[in-house]
C-alpha cells in the first residue's frame, strides 16, 4: 500500500503521554512532526520540542510561526496539551475552573486560532481534537475536567462546519483510560482536601478511575488511531478509543432512557 504524502504535523503537550506517543509514530511514518513543550522544550528522541504555552497567546502564536518558518506550511494541528482537577463540584473553586478551562477549552482554541489563518491560506488541513469519554459523559469528581471537553466538543463541531469551505476538516478523538502519567498528575482541589463532606464518595470513585487507568491500554493505541485519521482522505467526526466498555457508554448514552443510564453509571463507580 502507498503511504500518502509526508505531512508537516504540530502536536501540543508532546513530551510525555499520548503526545508523545503520537509524535514518535507519526515521524515512524515519515511526516515531519513538531511538539511542543510548555516545560521541558529540546529533544524528544529523534524529534525537536520547540516551546509553547497554550495558555499564553503570545506563546501559541510564536510556536505556530517557528513550524511555519522552518517547514514552510502546516498540515496538520493535533490539540493534545491537558490537564485534569479532581473534587466535587461544590469544592472547586471559581480560579481553579478558569486554570482547568484555560488549559483544556482557551488552550484549544488560541492553537485554532493561530493556525487557522495558515490553513485557509493553503485550502486545506487537519485540526484533530484530543478530547475524552469525559466530554461525552459527565465524570462524578472530575466535573470541570468533563465541563472543559464537553465545551471543546461544542466547539469542534461548529468549527468543523465553519471551516470546511476552505478544505479544513476538524476531528475529535475521544480516549477512554489510558495508562499514562496523566492520573498521577491529576490536581486535587484545595477545598476537597480537608474535610470535604464528599471525602468517602470521592475516593471510591477516584480509587475506580486509578484501578481503570492502571489496566487500561497505552497511549500508543490512541497515537495509531491519530495516525489512520491523519492519512485518512475524509475523516469522521468522531473517534473513540481505549476500553470497550466506555467506548460503548458514549453509545448507550444516546439511546438508553436518562435513568437507566444514570444507574450505570453510578453502578460502576460505586456511587
Amino acid at each position: 500500500m502507498i503511504r500518502p504524502a509526508p505531512k508537516v504535523i504540530l502536536i501540543t503537550g508532546a513530551s510525555s503521554g499520548i503526545g508523545k506517543a503520537c509524535l514518535d509514530h507519526l515521524a515512524s511514518r515519515g511526516h515531519r512532526v513538531f511538539g511542543t513543550s510548555r516545560k521541558n522544550p529540546g529533544k524528544a528522541g529523534a524529534t525537536d520540542l520547540i516551546p509553547m504555552d497554550v495558555t499564553d497567546e503570545r506563546s501559541v502564536r510564536e510556536g505556530v510561526l517557528s513550524v511555519v518558518g522552518e517547514a514552510g506550511r502546516l498540515d496538520v494541528v493535533v490539540n493534545n496539551a491537558g490537564m485534569g482537577f479532581a473534587g466535587a463540584v461544590e469544592e472547586t473553586s471559581v480560579e481553579e475552573a478558569q486554570r482547568q478551562f484555560d488549559t483544556n477549552f482557551f488552550g484549544v482554541l488560541r492553537v485554532c486560532r493561530a493556525a487557522l489563518p495558515i490553513l485557509r491560506r493553503q485550502r486545506s488541513g487537519l485540526i484533530l481534537n484530543i478530547s475524552s469519554i469525559g466530554g461525552v459523559i459527565g465524570l462524578p469528581f472530575e466535573g470541570l475536567y468533563s465541563a472543559s471537553k464537553f465545551a471543546l466538543e461544542g466547539l469542534s463541531e461548529a468549527l468543523r462546519l465553519e471551516v470546511r469551505q476552505f478544505g479544513i476538516r476538524v476531528v475529535l478523538v475521544e480516549p477512554g483510560d489510558i495508562k499514562t502519567r496523566f492520573g498521577a498528575n491529576r490536581v486535587q482541589t484545595r477545598e476537597s482536601s480537608v474535610a470535604s463532606a464528599y471525602q468517602a464518595s470521592m475516593e471510591t470513585v477516584l480509587g475506580v478511575i486509578r484501578h481503570d487507568e492502571d489496566h487500561a491500554p497505552p497511549p500508543e493505541k490512541v497515537a495509531r488511531l491519530v495516525g489512520k485519521i491523519v492519512e485518512k482522505r475524509s475523516p469522521a467526526l468522531r473517534y473513540t478509543v481505549g476500553l470497550l466498555m466506555q467506548r460503548l457508554g458514549t453509545g448507550f448514552k444516546g439511546i438508553l432512557p436518562a435513568g437507566i443510564f444514570e444507574s450505570i453509571i453510578r453502578s460502576i463507580y460505586k456511587i
